[in-house]
């Protein structure tokens, strides 16, 4: 049987990760690294006579490189092409260099790092894998009696803390370093950590490899279920409302009515007048007004071979020659996008950014792209009928399942543990009512908005629901939204337990949002 975890190594990591509320250096949007938005000191305690039962999160993958050779190919290409030109100012020299070496850093990104199986891009930072193992710490800091007590026989067996990822890389080794540093603290979990079986494959036209145990696409990849994989024609079969609902929104991806709206700041005047302004401190005027008529562009091409220090590995990287860069604006945009990836890549790459990207600059390509993240990954508006975030509900009614098996006196899980995407968080988000969708005749509007994806989907982002139980069985919910006591959608005021208490009486929460228990 494993041992009760002794309560003094639970305060100790709780004041080896408390961090305070995240201070933004710069203008990330959701490449913003993560830091806990509460001191945990300040949490609400519970009512007298509940104890804590259970709890649960989703979180975003931690801070990560690029997920390819793109962007950031084309703008070296650009910069080569000033190069050759003389074209350059002093700073613009820098620059050049300073984007290889990002190059070099994503290509190379986990090499070396125990549990990256395939280094290059698209994996964990050291930033990315720091933040996952200070989450785990921290909720285990924040529950100490729950978790000295999960390895007791709960019925006949043993409590389980439940493990789900996306099955992308970058999720599942986010699952993984969370696991890791939760069994650091913890030794006596191990035994209890389990990977449910993946749900069947349901392909069309042909019959894929079943995924991994721990894998669930339905659940935290349903923004990109596809035929090949996920295939579903039975109305009746338990996922066939989250493939729809996957369909619907990537048919609502392509159409020019989003795209209408994701384009609008890019016709007004101050996108070229931010563009100039980035772009005229690194290149020269003469070589920038190739662009107005069409002379010049550029384009992910050509081959670069990179060795890590170590000289263990080498990779050749080859551009699809697909990301091309065409304007002013494409440029500066490609550059703030080098800018935010940077900010959680410190460990790996010295270049400084910030140089590049003026903060006047960089505070509006975060508000661009939170203005096309509203309406492509966000709310959106009442017109849009919840096609961005519907995909999600399987997820929210996830969480629910599993208070209903706790209030039916199934006890068998005492955590659950989901790794996923900003694709799925930012939508959960809204399906949760804690994000609100615009009126007809409304625009999203940067300054009036408190809508910023350095909030709503920070690297690493999560949301948390601790359950409590008292002597009668009634069972009380706390949301943590980034580690911040959150209240549910307004909706649901009347489910708190006292007016302004950040404790939600459970059967009161689930019949506001309409919740039927799963039989």
């Amino acid at each position: 049987m494993p041992q009760p975890l002794p309560l003094s190594s639970m305060l100790l990591a709780l004041a080896a990760c408390a961090s305070p509320a995240l201070a933004v250096d710069g203008y990330y949007q959701s490449k913003t690294p993560y830091a806990p938005q509460q001191d945990p000191a300040t949490y609400a305690a519970p009512p007298a006579g509940f104890q804590p039962i259970f709890t649960q999160l989703v979180a975003r993958h931690g801070a990560r490189g690029l997920t390819g050779m793109k962007g950031d190919a084309a703008l070296y290409a650009m910069w080569r092409q000033a190069a050759a030109q003389d074209a350059l100012t002093p700073l613009g020299r820098a620059l050049g260099p300073d984007i290889l070496a990002l190059m070099k850093a994503n290509a190379l990104l986990g090499h070396g790092v125990a549990g990256i199986e395939r280094p290059g891009y698209g994996n964990l930072s050291q930033t990315g894998i720091d933040e996952h193992r200070q989450l785990a710490a921290r909720l285990l800091a924040r529950l100490p009696a729950l978790f000295a007590q999960v390895g007791q026989d709960a019925a006949t067996a043993p409590r389980q803390l439940v493990t789900i990822h996306s099955g992308v890389e970058r999720a599942r080794d986010s699952a993984r370093f969370f696991t890791q540093s939760l069994l650091e603290h913890a030794p006596a979990l191990a035994p209890l950590l389990i990977l449910p079986p993946a749900p069947a494959p349901y392909p069309q036209g042909r019959t894929p490899a079943p995924p991994p145990d721990g894998v669930n696409r339905f659940l935290l990849y349903a923004h990109k279920l596809a035929p090949q994989t996920d295939w579903v024609a039975d109305r009746a079969d338990p996922h066939y409302a989250t493939y729809a609902a996957s369909q619907a929104y990537q048919r609502y991806e392509r159409t020019k009515q989003l795209h209408a709206l994701m384009d609008a700041p890019a016709r007004e005047p101050e996108a070229a007048a931010h563009a100039r302004h980035v772009l005229e401190r690194l290149f020269t005027p003469a070589f920038l007004g190739q662009f107005e008529d069409g002379r010049a562009s550029y384009a992910d091409t050509g081959s670069y071979t990179f060795t890590s220090a170590d000289g263990k590995l080498t990779r050749t990287m080859t551009g699809s020659g697909k990301t091309v860069i065409r304007s002013r604006n494409a440029a500066a945009t490609k550059l703030y996008e080098l800018y935010a990836i940077a900010a959680g890549m410190r460990h790996e790459v010295a270049a400084d950014f910030s140089r590049y990207m003026p903060a006047e600059d960089a505070r509006y390509y975060a508000a661009v792209a939170d203005h096309e993240d509203f309406y492509q990954k966000g709310p959106a508006t009442t017109e849009s009928s919840g096609v961005t975030w519907r995909f999600a509900l399987a997820l929210r009614e996830d969480f629910f399942n599993e208070v209903d098996a706790l209030a039916r006196g199934d006890l068998r899980h005492a955590a659950k543990l989901r790794f996923t995407h900003a694709e799925m968080i930012i939508p959960l988000a809204s399906a949760l009512g804690l994000q609100q969708a615009l009126p007809p005749g409304t625009s999203y509007n940067y300054t009036d908005s408190p809508w910023r994806g350095q909030s709503v989907s920070p690297l690493a982002a999560n949301l948390q629901w601790d359950v409590y139980r008292n002597g009668q069985g009634e069972l009380i919910v706390r949301l943590l939204y980034n580690e911040r006591e959150t209240p549910f959608q307004p909706a649901c005021d009347g489910a708190r337990i006292a007016p302004g208490s950040v404790f939600y009486d459970y059967a009161q929460l689930k019949s506001c949002y309409g919740h039927v228990a799963a039989q």
